[in-house]
């Protein structure tokens, strides 16, 4: 009961309150589902809260949440309360030729194999992904036999074969096109029994084979994949073709076959949306990997946050000029557009930027991000006094710097703060935390552009020249807290620092920079203090315009008369009604319940859910599957 004290967290950054040989949905410990706990009123061993120490281990093999990125582990600030914690590495299981893929790049290539021998027995499964609205999968030539997979159209897969007694044709029919450009599986089986086709989880087309007549399938060609003679071929990619049991290697035949390559390209239009952040999906031979090098985020999917921990007085400078760069070379390039956008000019000018970052401190006044120039523009988020943002644009054209005061929120409250900024031209847009973006504008007399960016710093401004005299008192002590995942338009300059990258020598840091997510934290609204909340009540000083006092005897009187006959009218009806369902239900029934199999014999309810909840099981047979030791 009530909120646990420890969790784990597994991929997309959720958050999941199952243990090891337990399963998601049932906050219990492996010990918990077999009801042998050492102690029975807990579901896990460690609640025990004994002397002697107590294990709760098991494997966390629901793929969907894997791999495990962070563990807490709460309730050991007690005297005598300790907890040691281990993850063992994540270990995948598969077929090894799930992937194996070729791609049909022209209507008129194909693949050969050697005949297939299914006289008896033909069990055929694969799958595609293509743009085309029709093309032969695969065919196989007897004298009059044969045995044909094909798409018809875009949205119909069709099965033809003859073993002597007429062709037989099966189609099944997807009410959405199948030319998508994604992956769909195609099952197709026949034996002298019965034939049978299934695209994706649409229902099972079955043909029962005639009583008399022939039932061997007699094949003298060889088998052709992708094409059939004199027929439109099948352009895009088939991978994991089993036949009868025997996946074929069309990897190794795609290698020395015109019009046919290796592998499958493609597979970021099906997964390219898993790169969070502004990832980039890269096409690998037999998958996809997300390129995150031009965001704030890591990971396999530029999710995970790059932060670090500053203590009072560390600072971090990161160049966009690189010393090393010759002025010729970067005369056409800019932050937005260069092919290598850590690097910038004195000669350049900005007329938008982007910047987003989180942060959280309970000091102020401090410095957040400063971006200098080698003209006096510059661009500064600052944390006041009074815990309040400030956003400082100066540009050129106007005396002072022109300011946007965030003055109701107090941002020094320890709380992670999530900050956006898009400036283009004079428009500006600010975005904090998760309220609305509001709108502002550059003055009239303001320039709008940023002319040479130099440098950006976090934490405090260390630079030669002239400096605003506000942004000089904020600089002392300087900023004490987390950042996390900063950008500036393409540049990352925390991860920069933390990761060795071709723009780590951009980047100067004085103190020791740790790195730490604490920036990046969700963000948790306290409850409103009695006297902000709108809806607490104080009986001294509650004061409704119309409660008992304001309101005349008289309407009280019969007020209290109306609703004593409205009392016993709804009595009335409830002993009614309690009489006629006793006088329904006199009688014996008989009753049933769609359990499910196996549930007899489960020890325990969450047991049984686990036996026979598809949700835990693994419905298709190639699919791979994940263990956490």
């Amino acid at each position: 009961e009530g909120s646990p004290y420890t969790w784990w967290v597994g991929k997309a950054n959720e958050k999941h309150y199952y243990w090891g040989g337990s399963g998601p949905g049932i906050q219990k410990c492996a010990c918990g589902i077999e009801r042998n706990c050492t102690d029975p009123k807990y579901y896990c061993n460690c609640d025990a809260d004994y002397k002697q120490w107590r294990k709760d281990t098991g494997m966390l093999s629901y793929k969907e949440h894997l791999p495990v990125s962070q563990v807490v582990v709460g309730d050991v600030d007690r005297p005598g309360s300790e907890a040691k914690v281990s993850v063992g590495p994540v270990r995948c299981q598969g077929d090894r030729n799930y992937w194996n893929a070729a791609s049909f790049v022209t209507s008129s290539s194909y693949l050969h194999f050697s005949t297939f021998q299914g006289e008896t027995s033909a069990d055929i499964s694969f799958y595609f992904k293509t743009s085309a609205s029709d093309g032969v999968f695969l065919e196989n030539l007897g004298n009059t036999d044969f045995i044909k997979l094909e798409l018809k159209s875009a949205t119909e897969v069709s099965f033809s074969f003859d073993v002597g007694n007429g062709p037989v044709e099966m189609v099944v029919r997807s009410p959405n096109p199948l030319s998508d450009d994604q992956w769909h599986r195609v099952t197709a089986e026949r034996n002298v029994k019965q034939a049978s086709l299934q695209v994706d989880q649409l229902p099972l087309e079955v043909r029962k084979a005639p009583t008399e007549g022939h039932t061997r399938l007699e094949l003298y060609s060889q088998l052709y994949v992708g094409a059939a003679g004199g027929q439109r071929g099948f352009l895009g990619c088939i991978r994991s073709l089993r036949m009868n049991g025997v996946t074929l290697d069309l990897e190794e035949r795609a290698k020395v076959t015109p019009g046919v390559k290796p592998g499958c390209s493609g597979h970021c239009t099906s997964y390219g949306m898993y790169c969070a952040n502004g990832g980039k999906c890269v096409e690998k031979y037999n998958g996809y990997s997300c390129d995150c090098s031009k965001t704030a985020y890591d990971g396999p999917f530029c999710i995970k946050d790059v932060g670090a921990f500053f203590e009072e007085g560390m600072w971090l400078r990161y160049n966009f000029h690189s010393p090393g760069t010759s002025m010729k070379d970067l005369v056409s390039r800019t932050l937005l557009s260069s092919a290598d956008p850590e690097i910038t000019s004195p000669d350049l000018t900005l007329n938008k930027e982007e910047l987003s970052f989180s942060f959280s401190t309970t000091k102020s006044p401090c410095v957040l991000l400063y971006i200098s120039s080698y003209t006096q523009d510059f661009m500064a988020v600052l944390v006041k006094p009074s815990g309040n943002l400030q956003i400082r644009y100066s540009l050129g054209g106007t005396k002072e710097p022109y300011n946007i005061e965030i003055d109701h929120r107090n941002m020094a409250n320890g709380q992670p703060h999530t900050v956006n900024i898009t400036r283009n031209g004079r428009d500006i847009v600010l975005q904090l935390d998760h309220y609305p973006p509001t709108s502002y504008s550059l003055p009239a007399a303001s320039d709008i552009q940023f002319n040479s960016p130099k440098a950006l710093f976090l934490g405090k401004v260390i630079e030669i020249g002239k400096i605003d005299q506000d942004i000089y008192k904020y600089n002392t002590p300087g900023f004490t807290g987390c950042l996390s995942r900063v950008q500036f338009n393409q540049i990352a300059p925390l991860k920069a620092a933390l990761r060795p990258t071709n723009a780590s020598s951009h980047v100067h840091i004085q103190g020791e920079l740790v790195e730490s997510n604490c920036g990046a934290s969700p963000l948790t609204i306290p409850p409103m203090s009695a006297a902000t909340d709108p809806w607490h009540l104080d009986s001294a000083s509650a004061d409704f315009p119309y409660n008992g006092q304001a309101i005349g005897d008289g309407v009280n009187r019969n007020s209290a008369i109306i609703g004593g006959v409205i009392a016993v009218v709804i009595f009335t009806i409830l002993c009614t009604l309690v009489f006629l369902i006793r006088y329904m239900f006199r009688h014996k029934g008989t009753y049933h319940t769609n359990e499910a199999k196996g549930a007899e014999s489960a020890e325990s309810a969450d047991a049984a859910i686990m036996n026979n909840d598809p949700n835990f099981t693994e419905t298709i047979d190639e699919s791979k599957k994940e263990w956490l030791i």
